[in-house]
């Protein structure tokens, strides 16, 4: 099974759903009320952080070089609301994204050609996450679309992960394969100490044994909510040696 390959149609799309239904959770609930999925954070905080992040992917994108430029996070303006502020950067986000060269120089963080295309792939995997994450505060968290979440475990496992952005530091050594359900999806990395490597089904036969130490069922959504440290794999199925999987986290 191959790994899906997004667009900036494709991302955008997930941001014209995503964008609006964390603004809704957002305003329906009173600013201090807790997120469960972000220890320590508030609505009020969520909505900061992400309308920060957006005002961050701007800035790289519009800066127009590969090099990284510097990051100032800004206030929120007086006199607007949490989900105001984020509405009015959202906005201006998606206007960016639509005209946007997917070819032009952007720097990122991932060991990957910097160019802009990166961004609204990111900010559509941001935005989905903290949409469940906002929705979960109200007790109405629903799961993330599966060929949204499918690229989500992707982005981890061909961005995040070489990038070392691991929750923790460790050594694991060995084959993991995730499979996700409803996407009819299935990737498989080996773990090399600090290190990773992605393998590339697509050149793999249907009948090589991948000799995986750990197995790991679910939708693709449960998937991706599991490697962003947001539920417990033991919500999916799980076989082999468990203690593999604190190096697929990353949030």
């Amino acid at each position: 099974m191959s790994r899906l390959h997004g667009t900036k149609d494709f991302w955008i799309g997930a941001l014209r759903t995503e964008g609006p239904a964390f603004a809704a959770a957002v305003a329906e609930a009173p600013p201090e009320t807790p997120v469960l999925s972000c220890p320590g954070w508030t609505v009020s905080d969520l909505a900061h952080h992400l309308t920060r992040v957006y005002v961050w992917a701007r800035t790289v994108v519009t800066a127009g070089t590969a090099t990284r430029p510097e990051r100032h996070d800004p206030e929120p303006p007086a006199g607007l609301t949490p989900a105001q502020w984020y509405g009015q950067e959202y906005e201006r986000l998606l206007t960016l994204f639509e005209g946007l060269d997917p070819e032009a120089p952007a720097w990122n963080f991932a060991p990957q050609p910097k160019k802009a295309a990166f961004w609204p792939r990111r900010m559509a995997h941001e935005t989905a996450v903290h949409r469940w994450d906002a929705q979960l505060a109200i007790g109405a968290g629903e799961p993330i679309e599966a060929k949204l979440a499918a690229d989500g475990v992707s982005e981890v496992l061909d961005t995040w992960l070489p990038a070392g952005r691991r929750t923790q530091p460790g050594q694991w050594h060995g084959v993991v394969q995730l499979t996700a359900t409803d996407a009819a999806q299935e990737w498989y990395l080996r773990l090399r100490g600090e290190g990773m490597a992605l393998l590339d089904t697509a050149t793999i036969l249907d009948h090589d044994d991948h000799h995986a130490r750990a197995q790991v069922t679910g939708t693709a959504s449960d998937l991706l909510l599991a490697v962003m440290g947001r539920i417990s794999f033991d919500a999916l199925g799980v076989a082999g040696d468990r203690r593999l999987l604190d190096g697929l986290r990353v949030g």
